[in-house]
């Protein structure tokens, strides 16, 4: 029983330090994203594009940022369709979304995948471990 508690244990700091990282690159990203915002509003007050310090170059660089206007998407894809670009269109399905409608169908088919699904979809279990806080 030893082992197994001492592996609980790894395990519950293992998931632990996994959230704290999770918060301190969140954190940490927000620092990144100031201190970007920050540089570059004096780069460009200076007209300075680009200097070298301690053996690193930084310069001014744009970069364009799209996404489609939720509200219009469906137009957005019928243009991209006529003007020959249907080919940035990608569907997707959410990998949970479908995880639990497989799950489900299988439940209502004597746990068997049915027909219709079959060949199409991958299903795989995997055993893991969940933790949550006892009482």
């Amino acid at each position: 029983m030893t082992d197994m508690f001492e592996i609980a244990d790894r395990l519950k700091e293992l998931r632990d330090r996994k959230t704290e990282l999770a918060e301190e690159t969140k954190e940490n990203n927000a620092r990144i994203e100031q201190a970007e915002y920050e540089l570059s509003q004096l780069m460009a007050g200076t007209e300075t594009q680009s200097f070298q310090r301690a053996g690193t170059l930084f310069y001014l660089t744009t970069k364009t940022y799209a996404s489609a206007n939720k509200e219009h998407k469906d137009e957005l894809f019928k243009a991209l369709r006529s003007e020959g670009y249907g080919s940035l269109i990608q569907e997707t399905v959410n990998a949970n979304s479908l995880s639990a409608f497989v799950k489900e169908q299988m439940s209502e088919n004597d746990d068997v995948l049915p027909e219709w699904l079959n060949g199409k979809v991958n299903v795989f279990d995997k055993v893991t471990v969940s933790l949550r806080k006892s009482k």
